[in-house]
């Protein structure tokens, strides 16, 4: 019986599935870029040999522009320690704002009002006054009796 890996990397290994092998190599190189990085990037392609980088927002572009060495440095190291990525290879780098991706927002979840559980377990000494007493069996009912 093959398995589900066996399956996938034979049909990507298909010449009309090339475009998946690509997509692959794309996202390894964004899970390269720092987390903050990979949050600010939508999407990235190589067309005749210029990388280009769809940013989600117009603060991202500004950031990325100035570390364009580090962005085609690592497009380098990916291509030579990745032998399925050999084909990304880019002599320039175009960072620009994508106005169809905007940025995950993260929802708020709605928190109900928290439920405890009893930890007193009604075990303590009553006072010898009677008028204190009172008070504390009455007390030591109802926690014994949310248990």
């Amino acid at each position: 019986m093959k398995k589900a890996h066996s399956i996938l990397s034979h049909l990507s290994s298909l010449p009309q599935f090339k475009v998946l092998k690509r997509q692959e190599c794309y996202q390894k190189y964004i899970n390269l870029l720092s987390p903050k990085w990979q949050k600010a990037i939508a999407f990235i392609y190589i067309k005749e040999e210029t990388l280009f980088i769809a940013v989600t927002h117009p603060g991202f572009k500004m950031e990325l522009n100035y570390n364009r060495d580090l962005l085609k440095s690592l497009l380098i190291q990916l291509n030579t320690y990745d032998e399925h990525c050999e084909m990304m290879s880019a002599s320039k780098v175009v960072i620009f704002h994508s106005k169809y991706h905007a940025m995950p927002e993260d929802k708020a979840s709605y928190v109900s009002v928290p439920h405890y559980t009893e930890q007193a377990e009604g075990t303590f000494s009553l006072p010898e006054d009677e008028v204190l007493s009172e008070p504390f069996e009455r007390i030591k009912a109802l926690i014994q009796c949310k248990q």
